[in-house]
């Protein structure tokens, strides 16, 4: 190479190569400071394309846990007003139990009822006011679909909860009485038919409970492992990256350095002019 002075060859060398130091300070700052390895397409478009497909499924994920998680209150829920039914049916059980004996009168059968009958109320109140979140699960026929996967298998991404009736109605207590003798021994057989309905009522909700909190033990576990994948291509390794950073640094001085080297060389002509 010559000694020129209209151009600096050394010097816009230089300057290129300092410009690709302070691009790589520029993104190793960057990455450090976001924490991500890739922060936009342009750092690993393929990467950037899993990395978001993966994020969507552990948000479906945590959605999903949310929902199961709002399932098993909701049949808590219904159960404990289910249990407070039981605490009724027994009652009755046992009123119907004593006025079926002889060694009352009628006007004490009579006060037996009045109680039968607050009894046999309270249980179609309970069943009509016990709501979670606005949903009825205690006076009503058909289900509820419960919706925790990220899909919309019928096999894998939701199961349903069956509603239960529970009023004085639906478990054929509502036409009961124990007056007389004869109508209390009667009203026993129907309030045992009874209280096995509510048995198997509080036996599904239990049941389906077991179910949802194992089914978000799974879902935890699934969007442990998906995050653990997405962080794998997603976050940044601080050690390599603050190596990164310090060699651009260090060219980056360098290049300043030898720019200020570079733009003597032209001056250097000047002495054979003189």
């Amino acid at each position: 190479m010559g000694l020129v002075i209209a151009h600096n060859l050394m010097a816009d060398t230089v300057l290129r190569n300092l410009g690709e130091s302070f691009r790589m300070m520029a993104e190793s700052i960057n990455s450090l400071s976001s924490g991500l390895r890739v922060n936009s397409a342009d750092d690993d478009p393929a990467g950037l394309a899993v990395r978001e497909l993966l994020r969507a499924e552990v948000a479906g994920l945590g959605q999903g846990i949310r929902n199961a998680n709002d399932a098993v209150s909701m049949l808590q829920t219904f159960d404990g007003a289910s249990q407070v039914i039981d605490e009724k049916l027994i009652r009755m059980k046992e009123l119907a139990e004593q006025a079926s004996t002889g060694t009352y009168s009628t006007t004490q059968r009579a006060l037996m009822q009045s109680e039968f009958e607050a009894m046999r109320d309270e249980i179609t109140r309970i069943a009509n006011a016990t709501d979670f979140n606005g949903v009825k699960g205690l006076n009503a026929s058909g289900t509820l679909k419960i919706h925790f996967g990220t899909g919309n298998s019928s096999a894998e991404d939701y199961y349903y909860v069956t509603r239960q009736d529970m009023t004085a109605a639906g478990l054929s207590v509502n036409a009961l009485n124990i007056a007389t003798q004869p109508s209390a021994q009667e009203a026993l057989e129907s309030i045992n038919t009874a209280i096995g309905v509510k048995d198997t009522a509080r036996g599904h909700f239990g049941a389906m409970m077991n179910r949802l909190e194992n089914t978000i033990s799974n879902l935890e576990i699934q969007k442990e492992n998906i995050q653990a994948a997405e962080s794998q291509i997603s976050d940044v390794d601080v050690a390599a990256e603050m190596a990164n950073l310090t060699r651009a640094q260090i060219l980056a001085q360098a290049g300043i350095a030898m720019l200020a080297q570079a733009n003597t060389v032209p001056s250097m002509a000047l002495t054979l002019l003189r």
